[in-house]
Formats: structure tokens, C-alpha cells, sequence
């Protein structure tokens, strides 16, 4: 299928432009116009790469990340990414070139079907809000959250917003912060950025680079700690350290004051350098040993290339956004990991909580009650995977 744009061939999946009659929303291209977020032209809609604060294009930025704290290595040393108040996606949508798989997620609000664009392009995302629940991913699970102007008060009701990046960040893992309180000095912003120092050195978060480039954007990167022993050091114990939390704690769990207790309280090792995390993770987590995963990973590779990529009626380069419905271990979007697809790892509340191992192997997903509807738009996945679940929800 040959798809014409300008005189030039169009790729069937292209994160650039898409067609605008899937999603015929005009209304960011007029309020985003000076951003180069998104631009109609003729039948399509494309995306430039622009951003809030990406003045010279999404590839100077992430170049700019790169070199202000080299030890981010994309797609090595940081592979499984969570992009809050992501726009278009464009950030996430340029990382997967990397080999790093991000997490796109935003609200439905005045800047209308951002999400739906990211899916139309290709690129991983969720419709969310941090507003008074829990996000719906395990604890410890991102390598690096990144805010580009995301709107988001961190402080807010006693810095709530923040403890709950915090419970998904990884020990170790870093936080990107983009926004005018970090290099403006007028009142307004100063009075956010002397909240924002308060509220990260009372959870342990570690300035570890903080830098302007030549367009005048800004950013700040946060390190979380790897050990709890900063907790125990501070001077008053506020925010407390939360309780111990139970599997699937995230589902309709209302945000907490309180600081996530890390994973047995002990210094954190980070995962393998991807691609090798992808099949090194020990799921200690869900009480299950190392032969057990072992023998899922080795399964899933089997049926995944001698069934379901030969002998299945798919055309596999029309496939790109897919969804496994009761993902386990992950190890079908492991087999598929090669393919030019992404796959949203969804992990039912009524199963076994294995998402953590999902996110530790390098890759993405979700908790859900498939008694409810999804959090997505009608019509953005091209194919939906479930293994022997269908007849569990039916009986529910």
C-alpha cells in the first residue's frame, strides 16, 4: 500500500503525519500553532516535532537531556520511560528510535484528543490524570519520568502529585522537570521553584544536573535515592514513610501523603543494560523462581514464531498498536520485541500481580478490571491478544 504525501511514498505506519479524517480535530492546530506541535496539510495531519519546550525540535531536546546527565544512555541504561502531560507524544514518539518505550499519558481536556493523536501515530499512551487516584502502574516501575511544561502542581495538596511519581519511579531512576520556574526568576515562578526545593529534599530527591541550552529552555533533573537510610535522617519525618503496600495497591487507591518504602528497604540494583534486562529479571516479587520464567519466556518465543507469525491469517506490517489483555510475565510482547509494534502489557486486577515484572524486563503496561471499560479511544489498537482469560471474565 503506497500512501502519497508532497509527491513522496508514505509509510502505512508513519510517527510524523496521519490521516486527518481518523482524527479530524483542528482545534491544536490553531492553539498550537506557534509551537509546532501539529499542522494540517491537505488530508493529513502532521507533526512537526515541536513542542512547549522543544523550540528547536524533539531531537535537539532529548540531545540536550542527553548531554546535560550522560549517564541516561537512551535506550541502555534508560529503556522504560513515563512522559506526564506528553502533548502529541512527540518525545516518546521520538525515543522509540532509541529503543526506549514510553508511557505517554495526559488528560482529556481544552487541548482536545492529544492522546488520540499519539496512538494514531504509533506511539504508546494512556489517557490519565494525576488528580485524587493512584496511577495504575506498579511501584518502583520507571527508569525516568519526564515533565515538559506539564501543568501539573507538584505541591499541591501537601505534594501529593509528587509522592506519587515518586511510588512509580525506580530507586535510582531520575525525574526531568522542563518548566519556566526552573530558569525564570519572576514571582510567580520563583514562589513555585522554592516549593518544589522544599517539597523534593523532604523525599531525598538529589539535584544531579540542572542547565539551560541556547533557545533558552530549561530543565532540572531529580535522582531519587536507592536506600531509605536519607528517609531516616531527616529532621522531621514529614512526609511519613507509607505503610507496606499489597499487590495491585494502585487500583482505585486514593493518592497518599506518605513516602513508598523501597523494595525491602535495601540499596537497589538497577536492571541490565537493554536488551539484556529483557530476559535477566528474577520475579522475586510475585514469589515465582527463575525456572518458571524461564519456561514462559521459552513458550511464548515458540508460539509467538511458529504460530502466530506464520500461520495465523495477520499481515504483521499493518499491525502496530497492540494490546495483550492478560500479559503475565510479558513474554508475548517479549517474543515480539523485534517487530517494528509496540504492546501495552495489561495485567487484570483479578490475576496474579505480575506487572512489576513487566516493567523490570523493559516494558510497558497496565493494571485493569476488564469488568470495566479501558482508558483509551474507540478504535486505537490493531490487534488485541488474549490468552485463555476471555471465559474468567465471562463467568465474573
Amino acid at each position: 500500500m503506497e500512501l502519497s504525501v508532497k509527491g513522496n511514498k508514505r509509510d502505512l505506519f508513519s510517527e510524523s503525519d496521519v490521516w486527518y479524517n481518523n482524527v479530524p480535530h483542528p482545534k491544536l492546530v490553531e492553539y498550537k500553532k506557534e509551537q509546532n506541535w501539529v499542522k494540517k496539510e491537505g488530508e493529513f495531519l502532521v507533526f512537526p516535532g515541536g513542542g512547549t519546550q522543544f523550540k528547536y525540535g524533539v531531537t535537539h531536546y532529548v540531545e540536550f537531556i542527553e548531554k546535560a546527565l550522560p549517564v541516561i544512555k537512551w535506550g541502555k541504561n534508560i529503556r522504560v520511560v513515563l512522559d506526564v502531560g506528553c502533548g502529541v507524544a512527540s518525545f516518546g514518539g521520538f525515543l522509540l528510535d532509541k529503543d526506549v518505550i514510553t508511557m505517554s499519558f495526559a488528560p482529556k481536556d481544552e487541548h482536545e484528543a492529544q492522546i488520540q493523536f499519539a496512538l494514531e501515530r504509533g506511539i504508546p499512551a494512556t489517557l490519565s490524570v494525576i488528580g485524587t487516584q493512584q496511577l495504575t502502574f506498579p511501584a518502583n516501575a520507571f527508569d525516568l519520568i519526564h515533565c515538559a511544561r506539564c501543568r501539573v502542581h507538584w505541591d499541591a495538596d501537601g505534594g501529593k502529585p509528587l509522592l506519587e511519581l515518586n511510588r512509580v519511579l525506580r530507586p535510582g531512576g531520575f525525574f526531568i522537570w522542563s518548566a519556566t520556574p526552573v530558569y525564570r526568576d519572576n514571582d510567580r515562578d520563583s514562589k513555585i521553584w522554592t516549593a518544589m526545593v522544599s517539597l523534593t529534599k523532604s523525599i531525598c530527591w538529589k539535584v544531579v544536573a540542572k542547565t539551560v541550552d541556547s533557545s533558552g529552555i530549561g530543565l532540572v533533573i531529580y535522582q531519587k535515592p536507592t536506600s531509605e537510610s536519607c528517609y531516616k535522617k531527616r529532621s522531621t519525618q514529614e512526609p511519613p514513610l507509607c505503610a507496606k503496600e499489597e499487590a495491585n495497591a494502585s487500583w482505585y487507591a486514593p493518592l497518599r501523603q506518605c513516602i513508598s518504602k523501597l523494595p525491602s528497604g535495601a540499596v537497589q540494583k538497577w536492571p541490565e543494560l537493554w536488551p539484556k534486562r529483557l530476559g535477566s529479571v528474577k520475579p522475586q516479587s510475585v514469589l515465582v523462581d527463575s525456572k518458571t520464567f524461564k519456561k514462559d519466556t521459552e513458550k511464548w518465543s515458540e508460539i509467538v514464531s511458529d504460530v502466530y507469525l506464520e500461520r495465523l491469517a495477520v499481515n504483521w506490517s499493518s499491525v502496530r498498536n497492540v494490546m495483550d489483555m492478560n500479559a503475565g510475565f510479558g513474554g508475548f510482547a517479549a517474543a515480539l520485541v523485534n517487530r517494528p509494534l509496540w504492546v501495552m502489557n495489561v495485567v487484570p486486577v483479578d490475576k496474579p500481580d505480575t506487572l512489576s515484572v513487566v516493567f523490570d524486563r523493559g516494558l510497558i503496561g497496565v493494571y485493569h478490571d476488564w469488568c470495566e471499560s479501558l482508558n483509551t479511544y474507540p478504535r486505537t489498537y490493531d490487534l488485541l491478544h488474549s490468552s485463555f482469560y476471555l471465559g474468567d471474565v465471562t463467568q465474573r
